[in-house]
């Protein structure tokens, strides 16, 4: 029960670690969608792409967020992945849902969030920053 009281971190850089690595997983998962053009014709006529290069945005966003994935989930240039994983999230909040991050666009608002967490935070433990970068 004293554990739950203090004000002290438990296992903080463990859970930030696991954090990364799943988040990482899911913009793996929304990413490979890069690899489906028929899907990426489907998101190019969207309303928000009209006067615009629809398909090339689309694909410039799906590959955003699959080299993101893949650095947060590696922990490589894990800052570098966070600052591509907020550009990304946010742009995605504020121009294609039209800043709605109160309710319609809460996901990527929130993916947004967790790459400011991991800006800050760096990849902690279990990376390959860790490995290659170590002092």
């Amino acid at each position: 029960m004293n554990i739950l009281l203090r004000n002290t971190p438990i296992w903080q850089s463990q859970v930030l670690a696991i954090l990364r690595i799943i988040i990482g997983l899911f913009l793996i998962y929304h990413g490979q969608e890069v690899f489906q053009s028929q899907l990426i014709q489907e998101y190019a006529q969207w309303e928000a792409f009209k006067n615009m290069n629809g398909v090339l945005m689309v694909y410039l966003g799906k590959g955003a967020e699959l080299v993101a994935g893949i650095l947060l989930l590696l922990g490589l240039l894990t800052r570098i992945g966070a600052l591509i994983c907020i550009g990304t999230f946010l742009y995605i909040t504020f121009f294609i849902g039209e800043g709605r991050f109160w309710y319609q666009e809460q996901h990527p608002f929130m993916f947004a969030l967790f790459g400011l967490l991991f800006f800050f935070t760096g990849s902690v433990r279990w990376s390959l920053d860790d490995i290659l970068f170590k002092k």
